[in-house]
This record gives C-alpha cells, sequence and structure tokens, in this order.
C-alpha cells in the first residue's frame, strides 16, 4: 500500500512538472524590463497548485523541474539555479501556511486558500526582486544600480503574483475533491 501511494506521488510529480512547463512554454508573453528577460505565465500558479496537492517536498520538485527545466532549455540556463532557489522558497512558506491551516486533516476554506494564494504572490515578487538584484550583480551591475533597476522591472513578477492570487483559489476549489484520495 505505501509502495502504491509513494508510486502514484511520483506519478503526479512528474504529471505537474510537465503541466508546469506547459503552462509556461504555451503562453508567455514578454515584457521589457531593465534586468532579465521576464515575461507573464502561469508557471507560478501551477507551482502554488503543485505545492498545494502534492505537498512540500513532492510540490518542489514538481515546480523545479518544471520552471527550471524551462530555463535550462530556453536560453535561462545561467539563472536556473535562481529559479529553483525561488522553487523551494515558495515551497516552504505555501506547505508551512497549509500546515499551518491544518489543511491534511481538514478541508481548507476559501479565506484559507486565498490567504495562501495572495502570500504566494507576495513571496513571489519578494524572490523575483531579490533573483533581479542577483542577476544585475552577475553581469557587473554596480549594487545601488541593481537594487533600483530590479525594482522598476517587478512589472511581469507583479502580474504573475496576481495572477496567481486569482487563480489558485479558483483552480484549487475545483480540483480539491479530484485530487483529495489520490495523492
Amino acid at each position: 500500500m505505501q509502495r502504491t501511494n509513494q508510486l502514484r506521488k511520483l506519478v503526479f510529480t512528474g504529471l505537474f512538472a510537465a503541466i508546469i512547463y506547459i503552462g509556461i512554454w504555451m503562453l508567455r508573453i514578454p515584457l521589457p524590463a531593465l534586468v532579465g528577460k521576464p515575461f507573464i505565465h502561469f508557471g507560478n500558479t501551477l507551482m502554488a497548485l503543485a505545492i498545494l496537492f502534492l505537498g512540500g517536498r513532492y510540490g518542489f520538485i514538481a515546480s523545479a523541474i518544471g520552471l527550471g527545466g524551462f530555463d535550462l532549455v530556453n536560453g535561462f540556463a545561467a539563472t536556473s539555479w535562481l529559479t529553483v532557489l525561488e522553487c523551494a522558497v515558495q515551497a516552504v512558506v505555501i506547505s508551512g501556511l497549509f500546515k499551518a491551516f491544518k489543511g491534511k486533516t481538514q478541508p481548507l476554506s476559501l479565506k484559507q486558500i486565498i490567504a495562501i494564494s495572495i502570500t504566494a504572490g507576495v513571496t513571489k515578487v519578494i524572490t523575483s526582486y531579490l533573483v533581479s538584484i542577483v542577476e544585475a550583480l552577475m553581469v557587473g551591475t554596480s549594487f545601488k544600480v541593481a537594487v533600483v533597476t530590479s525594482f522598476l522591472s517587478l512589472t511581469s513578477a507583479t502580474i504573475n503574483a496576481f495572477s496567481t492570487a486569482v487563480v489558485v483559489p479558483i483552480l484549487y476549489l475545483a480540483l480539491r475533491d479530484a485530487f483529495k484520495n489520490r495523492v
């Protein structure tokens, strides 16, 4: 029985990794920025769902493969390690809130899901800002300039965060019963 559950988690982890990758690959809208090459996509939204349904460990693995794999294959290999770090931070934050709300023993309420989604969005903006600073420093920009230009480059992160805050509660509530006894 435990072996079946483990296999099921691995299968869903692979499925979520593929869905995250495809979610970025199919719909991405590039935006101009002073730092990096940001774009609007649903990868962060799908990452939050993976963490909610699979838990922190497997959700992190799925998002690291989906988001990090996308970066490796699509010209962002030099900073893919920063994407994986962002996935780790999101996994800790989202699974921590999920556990704080006791999501495994009882269904989360709409308010709790919205709180988790908004927190995931805010976390995305913060991690994107920090990643942009590191990216700017990697190309030789001075620290002060990196801080300012990274702040001015947060448009796509803010839009992605907003979509996470709006779409995650809708999809989570729609899919919760389907995943209830599966993972």
